[in-house]
């Protein structure tokens, strides 16, 4: 069960996790305190819990900037369920997400007396978007020797395209987004998928709205924007 779901929580932070910089990038805003809160729903529209995302430690120096983020899993009743942090940098036209930093937070106490192996590569956004527009692929792949056994994860986040551009109303107001498609792959040792999502992108707020389908194109769930501080 813990297996499955690091896998889950990684394909998320690849769907979800998304850099905020606002000097850096046209798309999101850096500001320390800027927060925003996504609630998720299956694919019955029944609340499944919320998600917040917290910006902190913002610094920049010789024309890179960086900052760290915080996410507050809650599940329908409010109960916390996890906190976690990861690093984001922004440098010239370009947005990464640190695939090493989503290590981080308590979820992975249970491996810290393994020997553990990570490889990968950032997730990108740049700056300048459009339609029809290919994003580079993006990749995690963890190996954990458990003695006896060893444990081997892979997600990947790949297909990545800008579809079109598309207007979406949530509780947090009225936002004119570019939607971006995408296939994660998962692969471990009690089995894995490919998971087509979407999500509307927009100007100076970042994520707005986020689906996922199952390999069928049948949506398993969704989340949208219902809180926005900064």
């Amino acid at each position: 069960m813990k297996r499955i779901y690091l896998a889950v929580f990684f394909a998320n932070l690849f769907l979800l996790a998304t850099a905020y910089a606002q000097e850096c990038s046209r798309y999101y805003p850096l500001r320390e305190g800027t927060s925003l809160t996504y609630t998720s729903y299956n694919g019955k529209d029944k609340e499944e819990g919320t998600i917040t995302y917290k910006v902190k430690d913002v610094s920049s120096n010789a024309g890179v900037t960086r900052a760290t983020m915080q996410m507050e899993l809650s599940d329908a009743k409010g109960k916390n369920m996890m906190t976690s942090e990861y690093g984001i940098t922004c440098e010239g036209d370009m947005v990464r997400i640190d695939f090493k930093s989503l290590m981080n937070g308590p979820m992975m106490q249970q491996f810290k007396d393994m020997e553990m192996d990570m490889t990968g590569t950032d997730l990108e956004l740049p700056n300048n978007l459009s339609v029809g527009q290919e994003l580079a692929d993006a990749s995690i792949h963890m190996k954990v020797n458990m003695g006896a056994m060893n444990m081997e994860m892979n997600v990947e986040t790949l297909n990545r395209k800008v579809e079109k551009k598309e207007s979406v109303t949530t509780p947090a107001g009225t936002f004119d987004c570019f939607v971006i498609s995408s296939d994660t792959r998962t692969k471990m040792m009690m089995g894995g998928g490919t998971f087509p999502s979407r999500i509307w992108l927009s100007e100076g707020v970042g994520m707005v709205k986020q689906e996922t389908y199952n390999k069928n194109g049948k949506l398993n769930g969704y989340s949208v924007l219902t809180a926005l501080s900064n």
